[in-house]
Formats: C-alpha cells, structure tokens, sequence
C-alpha cells in the first residue's frame, strides 16, 4: 500500500511540475479581456494632461495603458521601449501608489513617452483593473475594449509580439 501511495504521489508531481514548465508566466490571465475598460478615476499630476475612462473610448486608434511607479525597478528597464512604442501610438500612464512629484521628476529624468497620465494614489483604479504586480500593460481596441495583457516589463523582445497585436 506505501508503495502505490508513493507511486501516485511522484507520478502527481511529476505531472504538475513537467506542466508548469510549459506555461509561460507572462501570460497571466485577466478576466477583462474582451472587455470595456473598467470605469477609473485618477489624480492630476500638475501640468500633464489627466488619463480620464473617455480617452480610452476614442475610435482613432488602438491604445496602451502602462501601470508603473517611480519607485519601480521593473518599470524602468522596460521605459525605453515604451519611448520607442510611444513614437507610433498613443500610450497612457498610471502611476500606482506614487508620490506625484517624485512621478514627475522620474518622468523628466527617463522621458515621458504618455499622452496622458494620472495618479492612482491609493491603488484603486489599479485594482479594478486586475493590476497586482508593476509594471503591467494592457491594450486596448478602437471600441474601448481590452484585448491583451502584457504582465512585467516589456523588453525588446516583446515589441514585435504588441506590434502585431496593435496592427
């Protein structure tokens, strides 16, 4: 009997952990995609134009949302490639449980690749989004829904996968 237990338990390990290996972790899913973009209200950082739910509702173009905070690590090794991705479409910034100025004197330091920005203070808008970890990025059709959801930095390597998203 011990061993048909023992038998069932490695044959279970082995199972889940060979599983685990084939999911990437960047792919974390979300319940809002396919989704309007949940309604928000952020904070106003001084002379930058504030990210209102409206802005994510026009039917030009596709659009980026970038979660991020000056205190981040992460979301400063992927701000080049936002500053890249900024020279062909239209990103828009949160800055999760920041201070405004220091959000302000980040962005004058790193380039500010954001059409419009606003602060989530307290965390709010972030939570109803689905927002857990920073930097997160979400994209968003000309109807105002999410269709995709990058979790972690955007390197280099990824640009090519939003562009084709974004076509």
């Amino acid at each position: 009997m011990k061993y048909i237990l023992l038998s069932i338990f490695l044959l279970s390990t082995g199972f889940l952990f060979y599983e685990g290996l084939k999911t990437d972790p960047s792919l974390v899913p979300s319940n809002l995609i396919s989704k309007k973009v949940p309604v928000f209200e952020l904070q106003k950082l001084n002379n930058y134009k504030l990210l209102t739910p409206r802005d994510l509702q026009n039917k030009e173009q596709l659009k980026i949302v970038n979660f991020f905070a000056s205190w981040c690590p992460p979301c400063k090794v992927e701000h080049p490639q936002l500053m890249e991705l900024a020279n062909n479409y239209k990103i828009y910034g949160i800055a999760k449980k920041d201070n405004g100025e220091n959000v302000i004197k980040w962005l004058k330091v790193n380039g500010n690749p954001f059409t419009k920005i606003g602060l989530d203070k307290d965390g709010i808008s972030s939570i109803e989004w689905g927002v857990y970890g920073l930097p997160e990025t979400f994209l968003i059709d000309t109807e105002g829904n999410i269709i995709y959801r990058h979790v972690g930095p955007i390197m280099s390597t990824d640009l090519e996968k939003i562009r084709d998203i974004l076509k």
